[in-house]
């Protein structure tokens, strides 16, 4: 299994210390708790396994040992187990919460994206589906990383991967034109520019000017279908990606991959996603 990046491993110690503080009261109070216990854990509901590295990462920095019994990807069923966790029961019991609170998010996360891209493919089986900065402080990791577990793809993770002309840049440059224009004159060419547009005027403008993306933001799948046949007509559909975000999800991916879309992108899948179901049992 491939080691997580110093900066996610920082993190996890973040929500370690941030969940033990000065120390775990309860388990304190219990007594010495020293025998050795495993800890196992089950998935409730019906999900994709996700987070199992940042499980794995919190046991080892708390001295458990583990087993994975389901790898990260893989659908399970209510009642299957997940992973095993071998160590002091005191240490069990303090980064219970921890490791639960990340395996149940990522793979919440991860399941939807899989619905999503499931349901988008059965109106353009190549269309990608993405995620968006729309992600919790401090998470942008765990859930980017869950997006592209459950088959979709990260985007951008922080503001110095790509441009991305969005609508306030546009109304400080004074239009489509300027702010592409301003954007292509000084950036690196190893750097993709996206424009986000609400318009077929807009969409012709941010093409004409080079960006090699087009961002059509909050529109229906009829006017992205439109503009998709005017740019097939003019020759200038190969040019660039064409993407599409605002308001969708599950219930319209497939109406919107018909229109003509090479990417969905969603900020649902980070934001507005159920938490799978898991819990933890102790065994002595």
């Amino acid at each position: 299994m491939n080691e997580l990046p110093p900066g996610a491993i920082d993190a996890l110690r973040g929500f370690l210390d941030e969940d033990v503080r000065s120390g775990d009261l309860t388990t304190d109070l219990m007594g010495p708790l020293t025998a050795e216990a495993v800890g196992t854990v089950y998935a409730k509901c019906k999900t994709i396994v996700a987070g199992v590295k940042e499980a794995v990462a919190v046991a080892t920095m708390t001295g458990l040992e583990h087993k994975i019994l389901v790898f990260e990807g893989n659908w399970v069923s209510p009642s299957a187990a997940i992973l095993k966790l071998t160590g002091q029961a005191r240490t069990l019991l303090t980064v219970e919460r921890v490791i639960l609170n990340i395996m149940m998010r990522m793979s919440g996360i991860a399941a939807k994206t899989y619905r999503m891209l499931e349901a988008a493919r059965r109106g353009n089986p190549s269309i990608m589906v993405a995620a968006t900065r729309k992600t919790t402080p401090g998470f942008r990791f765990f859930e980017k990383r869950a997006v592209q577990i459950g088959g979709g793809d990260t985007h951008r993770y922080a503001l110095d991967d790509m441009v991305l002309i969005k609508n306030n840049h546009i109304t400080a440059m004074g239009g489509v034109s300027q702010a592409v224009r301003a954007a292509k004159e000084s950036v690196s060419f190893s750097k993709k520019i996206s424009c986000e547009v609400s318009s077929l005027s807009e969409t012709l403008e941010a093409v004409e000017g080079g960006a090699n993306i087009v961002l059509l933001d909050n529109l229906t799948p009829k006017q992205i279908k439109n503009i998709h046949e005017v740019l097939q007509e003019r020759g200038l559909r190969n040019r660039i990606i064409l993407e599409g975000s605002g308001g969708m999800d599950e219930d319209n991916a497939e109406e919107y991959a018909k229109s003509g879309l090479d990417v969905i992108s969603s900020g649902a899948l980070t934001h507005s996603y159920d938490s799978a179901d898991l819990n933890m049992i102790l065994q002595f």
